[in-house]
């Protein structure tokens, strides 16, 4: 049975939010890993800047090109099917890591990571119009921020729990080695570190499984979207496509370059770290700091909006931040030693980017989705292909790594809170495309 987000009642929509903000903490430890696996993968596999940056296009591409067919399947069985056969995927690609490391094939691991990004995109095209219509649309940005407060949480634990399962106090040292040790030598212990993923993604397989099962049988209930209230009917009367809504098709755009930012803050603040002769058993910390600030924003944006500040204005605020700690990594220089790190100042307008990108998704997603009636579980598919953005941006942050060097690499971040600084003020007003105005 499906029932209309403004029926539930409040015991109902409280068990809901617990039931996705479970879900949200999933995603979380599933995605931010992956900053870790970058360094990881690129010392057991042996690669350059570039390649280590697959890591991120394999996870996020499959977003591009699963969520509009994650949109149909939801529409014919539902969201609570659809969220356990996206578990199901995740696990399949949990599970693949254990020949991969094997075999030591990172193109195996290629293929479980595109799997467990698969099934995350059916997952976050099911979970972000749920939890947007599920309440006061003034709220939205509220909601989603406590979401945002799981998976970031997820994200602070998730690189801090594979380092203590996966690398040991020696392994510091070992690193150095490596490159001096004779091919032979150098593959048995090459061996050894890819195998040690196994046991983890073996236990987060299984694990899958059993949440799907468990989601699938939950207290969930099923949200009508393809209803419209004579309002929103009226006016999409004339409406055939998606792509006759403008702030949606920018909205996703906007989410493609947001969600690149804050991958390229998270997952490259490791090896700028590195560049600072930083190890990596000191610098598996700094993507937890990162997302801290990411949760402090969250907080922030829970109690001040919409009492204090709307959604919009917190909006706008984020991207200009944004814009603003990314000059700062480029120009300030200096050493300074701060919670027992000696770096660069620089590595902290990074770690500062985290509060920057904090509002920006919770502000994006209930402009974007305003007013799209029955076109709404479509309209999700499209926002979640805008994850790609995760899958294009760090290879260009890469490619620019090798070329130009790592901290002059930040200027690909530039351009798009440029971007975002536009949708926050313009794009998300705009209800016909300037062209259709004749």
């Amino acid at each position: 049975m499906t029932y209309p987000s403004a029926s539930l009642s409040k015991r109902d929509t409280l068990i809901s939010i617990l039931i996705i903000g479970m879900m949200f903490f999933i995603f979380g430890f599933v995605s931010w890993v992956n900053a870790i696996l970058i360094p990881y993968f690129k010392i057991a596999c042996e690669l350059t800047n570039l390649q280590s940056y697959f890591v991120a296009f394999a996870f996020y591409i499959s977003y591009f090109l699963i969520s509009v067919p994650a949109s149909f399947l939801l529409k014919k069985v539902g969201f609570k099917k659809g969220m356990m056969v996206g578990f199901w995927i995740m696990a399949t690609g949990a599970l693949l890591f254990i020949p991969a490391a094997l075999s030591r094939t990172y193109a195996l691991f290629l293929l479980g990571l595109f799997s467990l990004g698969s099934g995350l995109a059916i997952l976050q095209t099911a979970v972000n119009p749920y939890i947007t219509v599920l309440g006061p649309k003034e709220r939205a940005a509220q909601r989603i921020s406590m979401m945002g407060i799981c998976n970031k949480a997820a994200g602070i634990l998730a690189p801090i729990l594979f380092g203590a399962v996966v690398l040991r106090v020696t392994d510091g040292e070992l690193f150095k080695q490596i490159p001096l040790m004779a091919e032979a030598e150098k593959n048995v212990v090459l061996d050894e570190l890819i195998r040690r993923v196994i046991v983890p993604y073996s236990v987060v397989g299984v694990a899958l499984l059993g949440i799907g099962l468990f989601i699938r049988y939950s207290p969930l209930p099923e949200i009508d979207t393809e209803h419209e209230s004579d309002e929103i009917a009226l006016a999409n009367s004339g409406k055939t496509s998606i792509f006759q809504f403008p702030h949606l098709i920018l909205g996703a755009f906007a989410i493609f370059l947001h969600v690149g930012t804050q991958v390229i803050a998270i997952d490259t603040i490791i090896g700028y770290a590195g560049s600072m002769n930083v190890t990596l058993l000191e610098a598996k910390v700094f993507p937890s700091y990162t997302l801290f600030l990411t949760i402090c924003g969250y907080l922030l944006g829970i109690i001040t909006v919409p009492k204090f500040i709307s959604q919009v204005n917190a909006l706008r605020i984020c991207t200009i931040l944004g814009a603003i700690f990314t000059f700062c990594i480029i120009f300030v220089h200096g050493d300074i030693t701060f919670l027992g790190h000696h770096t660069d100042i620089s590595i902290w307008f990074v770690v500062l980017l985290g509060f920057a990108n904090s509002l920006i998704w919770a502000g994006i997603w209930p402009l974007a989705l305003d007013g799209l009636g029955r076109f709404t579980k479509l309209g999700a598919s499209i926002m979640i292909m805008g994850l790609c953005g995760n899958a294009i941006l760090p290879l260009c942050y890469g490619y620019f790594a090798d070329q130009l060097g790592v901290r002059l690499a930040y200027w690909v971040l530039l351009p798009c809170y440029a971007y975002l600084i536009f949708y926050a003020i313009y794009g998300h007003k705009l209800r016909r495309w300037i062209m259709a105005r004749r």
